[in-house]
């Protein structure tokens, strides 16, 4: 199928295979690389479910320990494959998603080839698994050493009493030290079905060739998806403040206000540019209240804002280095109190919603974030040029909704990285 975005200026062709894979196809005329990603919907929140009639809790990080196994082959590493192609490859975890991609300039179909047959065709050893550990240990070493990550973390932990979400993508050396060759194969068969996945391939390429290629290598019995478990969802944080000590020069925190998960029927893509928008409203780096924020120096250029949502849970978080993060606090938490009673200034809300298409826009022109953005979007139901469209059903009221949600009482924690 090919769909027209004409006021975008963009065109997709889709085709899902006998097996379920989805395959979409991004074209680029003119742009001397070309992106290819192949994802699943599997990530790290998806650490508990049931699969062939059994209930597996798998230990924490496995699904990006799973990440970086996949590229073990049994005639060699597909990143040495990678490197003699000329290709550049990487993968990556996320919350919800496990990704392998790779961009190049020539030799496209080889490089297809290679990234479909290692991530179909898994290869674990008590070895190579007992080995990773090492590796993937150190990373976490360096993850927790790290006041950012740690705020997220934090953050999480005190926002959802249960839901997987707290626990940090990568896990802990304690609960990698539990995974097996067997847990991988495990969540392989019940997270890696073609009908879990979907290929993206944002560049110039010929979409019959890359059908073709999708249809021999990929598995033809596609087994049916591992039935996920998250836990009970409570409308009230599990705690207000979360504090660690490390060594930071000063404080360093996040702010994170808990919003309603995503009703059944509802656009993942509108209810998440909703999101963004009334992040921006709030306190983008054009908004009022960072303005006066900035000029109390309670707030730095390092603030920034972010909207998230994952399975049956969703959050704005917001946070920098602050010499009192209570206080920041305070100012954010009257805001939305504000915006939620008295509305949005008609002015601010037509600017910032023309700068947040702006951003939307500009996406279309990076392979690789277009061809991520479309992967998550499909496994949502939707694509993600569908924004243009989305855009003009929103108006002030909605994103007013936005704030009444982010209002209620009990719904915000604040996470703080404190200096030794």
């Amino acid at each position: 199928m090919t769909k027209t975005y004409s006021a975008l200026h963009e065109r997709l062709q889709t085709r899902t295979l006998e097996n379920g894979l989805r395959i979409c196809y991004l074209p680029k005329e003119g742009f001397s690389k070309t992106f290819a990603v192949l994802a699943t919907d599997f990530g790290s929140v998806d650490a508990s479910f049931t699969f062939e009639g059994q209930r597996y809790d798998t230990p924490a990080g496995v699904a990006h320990f799973l990440e970086h196994k996949m590229f073990e082959d049994q005639d060699g590493n597909a990143l040495q494959k990678f490197t003699r192609t000329g290709a550049s490859p990487n993968a990556f975890t996320s919350h919800t998603m496990t990704a392998y991609h790779f961009s190049c300039t020539d030799r496209f179909a080889e490089n297809l080839e290679i990234l479909l047959k290692f991530v179909f065709t898994p290869y674990f050893t008590e070895e190579n698994v007992s080995k990773e550990r090492g590796i993937i240990g150190q990373e976490i070493g360096m993850m927790e050493d790290t006041p950012g990550w740690q705020a997220m973390v934090g953050l999480y932990a005190g926002l959802y009493r249960e839901h997987p979400v707290r626990v940090s993508i990568a896990g802990s050396v304690e609960s990698i030290a539990e995974i097996t060759p067997e847990t991988l194969y495990t969540c392989h068969r019940a997270f890696y079905s073609p009908k879990n996945m979907v290929l993206v391939v944002c560049g110039t390429a010929d979409f019959d060739e890359v059908c073709r290629m999708a249809a021999q290598f990929s598995p033809q019995d596609a087994p049916e998806i591992g039935e996920r478990h998250y836990g009970t969802r409570r409308s009230t944080v599990y705690q207000a403040e979360v504090s660690r000590v490390m060594p930071v020069s000063q404080p360093q925190f996040l702010l994170g206000v808990k919003d309603t998960p995503l009703e059944p029927g509802e656009s993942r893509l509108r209810r998440g540019m909703l999101g963004e928008l009334a992040a921006r409203i709030l306190c983008g780096d054009t908004a009022p209240l960072y303005t006066e924020l900035y000029e109390k120096r309670l707030i730095g250029r390092d603030f920034d804002t972010d909207y998230t949502l994952f399975p049956q849970g969703a959050a704005v978080l917001m946070g920098g280095e602050s010499r009192d993060p209570a206080a920041v606090r305070a100012a954010v938490e009257a805001e939305i109190a504000r915006l939620a009673g008295e509305g949005i200034d008609p002015a601010l809300f037509r600017r910032m919603k023309k700068a947040l298409y702006g951003m939307y826009l500009r996406v279309l022109d990076v392979p690789e974030a277009y061809a991520r953005q479309e992967a998550a979007a499909v496994f949502a139901g939707e694509h993600y040029p569908d924004f243009a469209a989305l855009f003009d059903t929103v108006d002030a009221a909605d994103v007013q909704a936005v704030f009444a949600r982010w209002a209620r009482t009990d719904c915000s924690c604040l996470s703080v990285i404190r200096p030794q």
